[in-house]
């Protein structure tokens, strides 16, 4: 019983991750059409902010963005979809592939992490403490912070203005509070 409980809080998180990570495009460029107000940084912001990883997806700025040394204007799910393409098919994408490719990525990767959060709250009730809130902090922290520069998907954390970054941790919080709500909505369903 306890699997059967463990797969349908899976499919939960599966389908709610999915949904969150469209809810996170949406917050994304609502943010990029109207940035706050404030001083220009360091030569000025074009379209809002810089790009930054999948949480920036969509914006550009500064020529700055992602930062691996073929393309700093990609972001981190064009870069990772680039990749696996490089690695699988032993091509490059072509320009309308990317614009595929990317999404595919970032919407693949919200519903993967989106069932593994859905698995954990079955397993550990207390993952979803904090309606979601700690998880989007933990994917902010640990995706864009950690291993995204890590893996050459950009620059640094220090190169980055706050700004940026309390963008990127907005977007996420966003993504962990939708993916609960959702989840527990899709939990009482099935």
């Amino acid at each position: 019983m306890a699997h059967v409980h463990l797969l349908r809080g899976m499919a939960a998180g599966l389908l709610a991750g999915a949904a969150a990570s469209w809810v996170m495009n949406q917050f994304q460029q609502v943010r990029a059409i109207n940035p706050p107000p404030g001083p220009a940084q360091g030569g000025g912001r074009a379209g809002g902010s810089e790009a930054k990883s999948h949480a920036q997806e969509g914006r550009q700025g500064e020529g700055q963005g992602m930062g691996s040394s073929t393309n700093l204007d990609e972001n981190a799910t064009v870069q990772t979809a680039e990749r696996i393409s490089q690695r699988v098919l032993h091509r490059n994408l072509t320009e309308s592939e990317k614009q595929i490719a990317g999404p595919a990525v970032h919407y693949a990767y919200g519903s993967l992490v989106g069932a593994l959060y859905g698995g954990m709250a079955e397993l550990l009730p207390v993952t979803g403490a904090g309606l979601g809130l700690p998880f989007g902090f933990a994917l902010w922290a640990l995706g864009d912070e950690i291993a995204v520069p890590a893996l050459g998907l950009a620059k640094g954390p220090t190169e980055y203005s706050a700004e940026v970054h309390a963008d990127a941790l907005a977007a996420h919080l966003m993504y962990g509070l939708t993916t609960d709500v959702l989840r527990r909505f899709l939990r009482h369903v099935v």
